[in-house]
């Protein structure tokens, strides 16, 4: 059985911009465009509806930026893929979108394969860096870890006090779903596989003094 195309959200303040990757896409068979957006708040507010596969959001956008609008997507659909696409390729716009939860990082005058290669990469659940991000983010490898998002850092305080996945979703207005997905990728980025350990890590980091995660 063949997969299903992967279904793709276009969000770029620039028409133009977004025409051009829409055509340079169609023209694969395994990706389909369902949606071409320009605001960060149109994504965060049409997401649960639309069930995008992966989003290619850039960073520059009107209103709401581009790592406020992938915090609160995934706040919204954490299963949805975020794709970074943009001219900037500085370590800091990397390491911040790789921190609010993008999985992918490409700046726009990559080769189109390279785009099509990341889709795919992201979609399956893989990080994905260009050969030019790769190279801007090097310096910062001693960062160490991957650093958790705010609502993680939240989370990750609650399970420290013992709080069940219902109890969390209960307190912060969120579901049960996507507590348990915030968890699963607590546990992945910290390197952590048991609640315990969450706990432990959270003692020794000074977390339950509610002074937050440093990675």
């Amino acid at each position: 059985m063949s997969k299903t195309p992967a279904r793709i959200v276009i969000v770029d303040d620039h028409p133009m911009v977004a025409e051009g990757i829409q055509s340079i896409l169609e023209s694969y068979t395994d990706v389909e465009v369902i949606a071409t957006l320009g605001t960060g708040q149109e994504i965060i507010d049409q997401v649960a509806a639309l069930e995008p596969d992966v989003i290619l959001l850039d960073l520059n956008l009107p209103g709401i930026g581009g790592l406020s609008t992938t915090e609160m997507v995934l706040e919204r659909r954490p299963e949805t893929r975020i794709l970074i696409l943009t001219m900037h390729d500085s370590p800091e716009y990397i390491a911040s979108a790789l921190s609010h939860g993008a999985l992918g990082y490409v700046l726009k005058d990559v080769p189109t394969d390279e785009i099509k290669r990341a889709i795919d990469a992201v979609r399956a659940g893989q990080r994905y860096l260009c050969t030019g991000a790769k190279g801007s983010l090097d310096p910062y490898r001693a960062l160490g870890r991957e650093q958790l998002t705010n609502r993680e850092q939240t989370i990750l305080l609650e399970l420290a006090q013992g709080r069940s996945n219902k109890e969390v979703a209960l307190s912060l207005d969120i579901s049960v779903r996507t507590v348990e997905t915030h968890r699963k990728n607590i546990k992945r980025k910290l390197g952590i596989s048991t609640t315990a350990g969450l706990t432990r890590y959270a003692m020794e980091h000074g977390v339950l003094q509610g002074t937050g995660v440093r990675l």
